[in-house]
């Protein structure tokens, strides 16, 4: 699907992989519809996104509200006709040890993943079997494919993620609705500019973003990059779960 006259919705757009998409998306979709939690930055994205030719709709919105997330996606409707291609660049992860975590921590981090997710799933679907046409995007991540040390409750809630959408992906089919994940390694964002964890082969949100737009354009199922952390993972899936952990336990800094 080419972004040549689509409607472009990006959730999670304040900051980030999320504003870096709507920028680069900025001059070839024809309506950017931007969703964030912060109503300033929204408006400034705006106005970057307006002096690159495409029209842009902000709506501030907290998508961990149910109610809020089904208006946004019906005042976005409303607002540009249809969606053509959605990015739910949505989530968290703060980092912490299973060793220390506590149940409010655990399930903060799956709501903050999984719930969010399917706030905006659910109302994207109607929209798009209504028109029988349609991209859902999702920012997934490698630590969604291996349990990540540090990371487990948000690699479990990524990984959930990525069950749901591969069975989206079967059952609408046949209304013509596409979805794809898009795994990212190390990215360098807000969310992770001070947790104190190493991050090999970390890239930029901005190469991170460029990679999704074109992933958005082609016909893959899962996009998983950069090459070298999408290599170790694919190889840790391989290898007897003793050895793995053996490797993996090398990534978690001694002083947590």
């Amino acid at each position: 699907m080419r972004l040549s006259g689509k409607t472009l919705l990006v959730c999670g757009a304040s900051s980030g992989i999320g504003r870096e998409v709507a920028l680069q998306g900025a001059g070839r979709a024809a309506v950017v519809i931007v969703l964030g939690r912060r109503a300033a930055l929204l408006d400034e994205l705006a106005e970057e996104i307006a002096v690159r030719g495409s029209r842009c709709v902000p709506i501030a919105v907290d998508v961990s509200d149910t109610d809020a997330a089904r208006l946004a996606v019906d005042r976005a409707v409303e607002t540009a006709g249809r969606i053509d291609i959605a990015l739910l660049n949505v989530g968290a992860g703060p980092s912490f040890n299973l060793a220390k975590g506590s149940v409010a921590d655990i399930l903060g981090t799956m709501d903050a993943n999984y719930k969010v997710t399917v706030n905006m799933l659910v109302p994207l679907i109607a929209a798009m079997k209504r028109e029988r046409s349609g991209l859902i995007v999702h920012t997934n991540s490698l630590a969604g494919i291996n349990g990540t040390p540090m990371q487990g409750p948000y690699s479990a809630a990524k990984g959930a993620c990525r069950l749901l959408i591969d069975t989206a992906r079967i059952e609408l089919r046949p209304y013509n609705v596409r979805l794809m994940s898009v795994y990212p390694g190390f990215v360098a964002t807000e969310r992770v500019s001070d947790d104190g964890l190493p991050a090999p082969f970390e890239i930029s949100a901005a190469d991170a973003a460029a990679r999704i737009v074109v992933a958005m354009q082609g016909r893959r199922h899962d996009v998983l990059f950069p090459a070298p952390t999408a290599a170790l993972v694919r190889v840790l899936r391989m290898l007897p779960k003793s050895v793995s952990g053996r490797i993996m336990s090398r990534f978690t800094p001694p002083d947590y």
